[in-house]
């Protein structure tokens, strides 16, 4: 039995790396003999840069950078070797064969995140992306050809201002002095731009599965502000302020405003269109790219059985990345398939089975500390060495620890 074990993060609770790990060590204590081909996943936040990174054989260096509530924070940047990357992958990025030079991989996740701020500090008003832009300086005057963003599980909605202030743009208020950081709470006082990004400047690439616009009812403030931390009441005027900030710099950056209306150009609270704006950044599908760079459909092929899962599997999770993507395209070349998730309020789905880790009495704060158990202990239950092969149910299992 070859088992492919491929995890995305359980957010709050575990990295993808360590449900993987945990998932396999168990497996290998039941099943000694079974083969096991371990695969993090990331979708371009929480652990983008390191399973990226480590995957292509390259290095990573920490940076300290300014963190979203403006304390220093220290983030990764994986540098990779251009030849090391799959050839689908380098396609994607629109890479030749005949490159020779470094990418560098930045997570905006560990520099601007939201699990960066505590719960009750959260507010996109005061948030910033500065600490993201100045990651992308460290990596251009490393003398890259090309950077690759991820930007998910993001705190900010600050339309990448504070990046591009990082980068060389600044906000003047009135008295001609630039606001550095410029968080939202200070966007009324902004009456001009000044600088600009140099066109010698690497080529960016932002790995992105969001297709929300900028700005109205499925704009980014609409979509995502509220789990940063904004309360409904402010929505309107948060949108509002957006539009006349994403205008200016439009217009400094001699940009059609069409811009705002770019699918993708909301992810991460905007950053994705201020970047396409003002530093000419091209957004790519990012389970795409992660699938290609990680080689997941030849690892797929290889399998007999598919291990994967996150945190919350609902009916959205099928609709084209992450675990659910894998374990469709598993389902698809009938392997056996099995899903994992602290949560699962998906309905049953034909050949995937779908495991539930949390028993539901347990309150979410206590399960977010006992995730490890609680997956080791579903992983036990499902694939139990008294059997040679795993027992397929397409019904919800809930195991207590």
């Amino acid at each position: 039995m070859r088992a492919l074990i491929a995890f995305d993060k359980f957010k709050d609770a575990l990295a993808a790396p360590q449900a993987c790990a945990i998932t396999a060590d168990t497996l290998r204590d039941l099943h000694p003999e079974w083969e096991f081909d371990v695969c993090p996943l990331a979708d371009g936040g929480e652990g983008f840069c390191e399973i990226l990174t480590r995957a292509a054989h390259g290095t990573l260096e920490k940076f300290t950078v300014t963190g979203p509530r403006g304390t220093p924070v220290v983030a990764p940047i994986g540098f990779v070797a251009q030849r090391k990357i799959p050839a689908a992958a380098r396609q994607l990025l629109g890479l030749k064969a005949t490159n020779t030079g470094t990418i560098a991989l930045i997570e905006m996740a560990a520099a601007s995140g939201l699990a960066l701020v505590p719960p009750d500090q959260r507010d996109p008003w005061q948030a910033t992306s500065f600490g993201t832009g100045e990651l992308i300086r460290h990596a251009a005057a490393r003398g890259v050809a090309t950077i690759l963003l991820g930007v998910g599980g993001s705190a900010t909605h600050d339309l990448g201002y504070g990046a591009l202030s990082a980068l060389g743009i600044n906000a003047l208020n009135a008295k001609n002095t630039a606001m550095i950081p410029p968080i939202p709470a200070r966007w009324p006082e902004i009456q001009e731009l000044r600088g600009s990004i140099p066109a010698s400047f690497p080529t960016l690439n932002i790995a992105c599965d969001v297709t929300n616009p900028l700005l109205g009812p499925q704009g980014a403030a609409a979509i995502y502000a509220p789990q940063k931390g904004l309360s409904p009441a402010d929505l309107a005027r948060l949108d509002h302020q957006s539009a006349r900030l994403a205008q200016l710099l439009c217009r400094h950056c001699d940009q059609p405003d069409t811009l705002m209306e770019a699918p993708g150009a909301g992810a991460a609270g905007g950053i994705a269109f201020g970047l396409m704006t003002a530093a000419r950044a091209q957004l790519i599908a990012g389970y795409d790219l992660v699938s290609a760079w990680l080689d997941l459909e030849a690892r797929v092929a290889n399998a007999d059985l598919v291990i994967t899962g996150e945190g919350r599997f609902d009916a959205s999770s099928l609709s084209g990345k992450g675990p659910g993507a894998l374990a469709a395209r598993a389902r698809t070349l009938g392997k056996s398939t099995h899903v994992f998730a602290g949560a699962v309020t998906a309905g049953p789905i034909a050949g995937l089975n779908l495991h539930a880790i949390t028993p539901p009495q347990v309150p979410l704060a206590i399960a977010l500390q006992e995730t490890p158990a609680l997956l080791a202990a579903a992983i036990a239950h499902t694939f139990p060495a008294i059997h040679s092969a795993p027992s397929d149910s397409t019904d919800s299992t809930q195991v207590t620890p």
